[in-house]
């Protein structure tokens, strides 16, 4: 039972922070454009 009350706030604070971690990155742009710029450097314009 000691176990519970140690793991479960343990994992609530590990989803917490990388649910925090996986927003701020959505925000920032990081996965806006997987495809092009691959693709952008074969090109010749």
């Amino acid at each position: 039972m000691t176990a519970i009350l140690f793991l479960l706030p343990l994992a609530v604070a590990l989803g917490a922070t990388f649910a925090w971690l996986f927003i701020r990155a959505a925000k920032q742009g990081q996965f806006d454009d997987l495809d092009d710029p691959p693709e952008r450097m074969l090109r010749d314009d």
